[in-house]
């Protein structure tokens, strides 16, 4: 049986600890690895483990795999030397803050033949698996449009690594945009142009931008956008992935775990929208954790595997250098992983 670590115990960590449950008799957590012991104890004793270290190179000898939710900035370092010592990784979004490192992480992947899966869980979430499928299959016609808005209030404590751009990597784009981005790339294909204007006006504890618009355009002739915010003090979008389709209108309420269609003469007829799928809330994680020990158990290759997670981050970065220089972003050739 896999035995999995977790190397770093705090929100992120905190998730995929509770998300554990659903890998029982197929994987065995461990280890709890976190700079702040006491963390690294609670989390252990709530999953029934009794290795427990504030250096991950302690645990080495207790795990096979290792979940990897620490600040982004040291991704790279931990991910390199643990891929290098014979360890899978289900590594925490962003892969990386930088091209070159993430492709360090991708290149000592292969050699090593380790699997490398990114934390991309929205791609798992039941909603999402759903409307991808719906939309794959053309069954309201042609995605002309889709649109993806994410409102929430996420703040650190004062000096938090998240509230900077070096240790974030970025903004809130790159932190959490880059779920959106690359459920934009995997549903509407190749883009060929795109724009990205932030700010951290309403967020002031954020170095880069704390509220972000994304418009894409795709080889197809369809558009993309994205809206992020962590400034929200209400909301009544949340998570919603509105699909403008030929023969009609998809509505994902992602926070409500409904997906509804929306039809002009349809609701005329019924006066109301016709509900399509519901699911339960926060499956989104499970599913994610269960695809990775998939992955392992049969040598696949991970649905949101290095490779093709970076090319949302080349996105990011190809909108960000084209925002400070005012231009449209040149997207051609990326999206290809």
């Amino acid at each position: 049986m896999i035995r999995i670590g977790l190397i770093g115990c705090g929100g992120m960590g905190q998730s995929h600890r509770a998300a554990f449950r659903k890998l029982q008799g197929r994987a065995l957590f461990t280890a709890a690895v976190d700079p702040d012991l006491s963390r690294a104890q609670t989390t252990a004793d709530l999953m029934g483990c009794d290795t427990v270290a504030a250096d991950y190179r302690r645990v080495l000898d207790h795990i096979d795999a290792a979940i990897i939710a620490v600040p982004h900035h040291l991704h790279h370092p931990i991910g390199v030397d643990l891929l290098r010592r014979g360890k899978h990784l289900l590594m925490e979004k962003p892969l990386a803050n930088s091209e070159a490192e993430c492709l360090d992480l991708i290149e000592t992947a292969e050699k090593a033949n380790r699997t490398l899966m990114v934390a991309y869980c929205m791609r798992f979430h039941p909603i999402v698996v759903e409307m991808e499928r719906l939309l794959k299959a053309r069954t309201h016609g042609d995605l002309f449009q889709l649109s993806i808005w994410t409102e929430q209030h996420t703040q650190g404590e004062p000096g938090s690594w998240m509230h900077r751009k070096d240790t974030l990597g970025g903004g809130q784009l790159f932190s959490h945009g880059c779920h959106y981005i690359d459920i934009l790339l995997a549903w509407m294909g190749q883009p060929v142009s795109g724009t990205h204007i932030g700010t951290n006006f309403g967020t002031p504890w954020m170095e880069g931008e704390g509220t972000s618009n994304v418009s894409l355009k795709f080889a197809s002739g369809a558009l993309g956008y994205h809206f992020g915010t962590w400034g929200a003090k209400g909301t009544r979008l949340k998570y919603s992935f509105h699909a403008h389709c030929t023969e009609g209108m998809l509505e994902g309420q992602i926070s409500q775990g409904k997906l509804f269609l929306h039809r002009g003469a349809l609701e005329a007829e019924t006066g109301s929208e016709q509900l399509l799928f519901q699911a339960a809330v926060g499956k989104h994680l499970e599913n994610e954790l269960l695809h990775f020990v998939d992955c392992l158990e049969h040598r696949r290759r991970p649905l949101t595997d290095g490779r093709r997670s970076l090319q949302s981050l080349r996105v990011i970065w190809k909108l960000y250098e084209a925002e400070a220089q005012g231009v449209v972003a040149d997207l051609r050739g990326i999206g290809k992983g």
